[in-house]
């Protein structure tokens, strides 16, 4: 049988992957349809197949787009996860000595209107505020430390 539009013959298509064969099945149902209708209906087959053909082309790179956006978006939430420093020494520092520099007024107003618990209420907040910083900037700090082969996924 010659081809028709310049498609392969069936025969040339029995090397086709078993995914293929709803193609292949669509295929011989246009060239029976061809055979059985006449030339004059070979424009509409041909056009109806490509139309199928086109479906299964954009169902792939659909599926493709998709799996490469999951990827995508599971590797910036890996990331998002990871700890990271958001700060230089310099940025740590600072704060040390502002929270020196306001320990010293803090102290003063607290240890002057309620004596000790006032001093030791100034003194707590003054440690919250430098121990939040610090888990700020070290998130693993407190916590438990895990080995690399603790349950993360190998990259």
């Amino acid at each position: 049988m010659p081809p028709v539009c310049g498609l392969p013959t069936v025969d040339r298509m029995s090397g086709m992957d078993a995914r293929d064969a709803e193609l292949k099945k669509e295929l011989d149902a246009s060239l029976r349809a061809r055979r059985e209708l006449g030339e004059e209906y070979e424009s509409a087959l041909v056009d109806s197949f490509l139309e199928k053909v086109d479906q299964r082309i954009d169902g792939a790179v659909e599926r493709r787009v998709r799996r490469h956006l999951a990827e995508h978006q599971m590797t910036a939430a890996r990331d998002a996860r990871a700890p990271k420093v958001t700060d230089t020494w310099g940025e740590r520092f600072g704060f040390g000595i502002v929270s020196l520099v306001l320990a010293v007024p803090l102290s003063a107003i607290g240890g002057g209107v309620a004596h000790l618990p006032g001093l030791l209420v100034a003194w707590a907040g003054i440690v919250g505020v430098n121990v939040v910083q610090a888990v700020r900037t070290n998130p693993g700090l407190f916590g438990r430390r895990r080995s690399s082969g603790d349950g993360d996924w190998e990259d």
